[in-house]
């Protein structure tokens, strides 16, 4: 089986440095280049010391890295960049994983809202394919284009989907979505919010009047239920908070059930729904996961509850860099080039 070329736009932020920990000892990846206009010509080893010893790449200019030459090019980067040199990749031949929100979103005008500026390439975003692998293998094995979802909506649409599919078992205009994420989720950048001083020995929501994973979660939600993008039939109430750890994320997810849908074995649903899936582990009954079973692992970790004969409770962890960014790129990149699909990504977690 050949190496995949790979190129990296972007190297220096937290989904960068976490795309590189899972490529250098990936059996299929031959990195050929990392961006970083700022630091170019420096040792990727310089600034992250934990990969001595496993890369000698050097980050390159945008304009100089071979990237046209790569069978696939990441976009570590902010919202904007990816849309905007798409084409030239397309044309070359390459095919893009994009871990910022270019490519999530299928309607223009929703983008344009959430995320202030214009989409550069609608015609692009209308063949990208949403990389939810759990949900989406078939059209990501042929993408040219794939989306990786936010790290919030990952946890919040592989909870819900079990009571989606199937009809007439919950309440869809009233779910909740009650999330949590450690500080890089916000990503590596000097902001008053998220200094040590500021995040420590503190707990807060944020984005309560609105945040972008809003859209996300909701256009996905209504597609899973197979209702259209803007159905309001199906609605998601998302709340995210700030805890003070470095990664990890907590959702806890509410849904009404119906008299239908109270008599449904909620456990044993969820099982069926996610035998087979190497990356989505259902614990047994009455478990409650925790966020260091998954820290540095791309597995997503989830307990049913039914906390009321009414209601169903699902508690999901992940690790917010691995399963709810890089890695599940990573696992969209093994779909996408017909490797295994655990390839690079069979680690356990970090535990303590």
């Amino acid at each position: 089986m050949s190496a995949v070329r790979i190129g990296i736009v972007g190297g220096t932020g937290y989904t960068g440095v976490e795309l590189l920990r899972l490529l250098v000892r990936h059996p299929h990846a031959d990195l050929r280049a990392i961006t970083s206009r700022k630091e170019a010509g420096m040792q990727v080893a310089e600034m992250f010391p934990s990969l001595r010893g496993h890369t000698d790449l050097r980050f390159s200019t945008p304009d100089e890295a071979p990237l046209a030459d790569c069978d696939v090019v990441f976009f570590a980067t902010p919202h904007g960049v990816a849309m905007n040199q798409a084409r030239t990749l397309l044309a070359a031949g390459v095919r893009i994983i994009d871990l910022a929100a270019d490519f999530r979103l299928r309607d223009t005008a929703t983008f344009e809202r959430w995320y202030g500026m214009p989409h550069a390439c609608p015609d692009l975003l209308a063949e990208a394919v949403y990389g939810l692998p759990e949900f989406n293998r078939q059209a990501i094995r042929k993408a040219r284009i794939v989306g990786n979802p936010g790290c919030y909506p990952t946890t919040v649409q592989i909870g819900f989907a079990p009571l989606l599919r199937t009809a007439g078992l919950v309440d869809r205009s009233h779910l909740i979505a009650n999330c949590a994420s450690g500080v890089s989720g916000a990503g590596r950048k000097a902001e008053l919010g998220y200094l040590f001083a500021e995040a420590a020995d503190n707990f807060k929501a944020y984005g309560v009047k609105g945040h972008r994973h809003g859209p996300e979660i909701n256009q996905e939600l209504r597609r899973i239920a197979g209702l259209s993008d803007d159905d309001a039939a199906l609605s998601c109430l998302f709340v995210p908070h700030l805890v003070p750890m470095i990664r990890g994320m907590h959702s806890t997810l509410y849904a009404r059930l119906t008299a239908e849908g109270q008599e449904a074995d909620l456990q044993a649903m969820y099982a069926s729904a996610y035998a087979g899936e190497p990356f989505v582990d259902v614990l047994p009954a009455g478990s409650a996961p925790e966020t260091r079973s998954v820290r540095g692992a791309n597995v997503l970790r989830l307990a049913v509850h039914k906390p009321t004969p009414d209601t169903a409770m699902i508690l999901v962890v992940q690790d917010n860099l691995t399963k709810g960014a890089s890695g599940q790129a990573v696992q969209n990149m093994n779909i996408m080039f017909g490797l295994p699909e655990t390839a690079g990504l069979d680690l356990p977690a970090l535990l303590p």
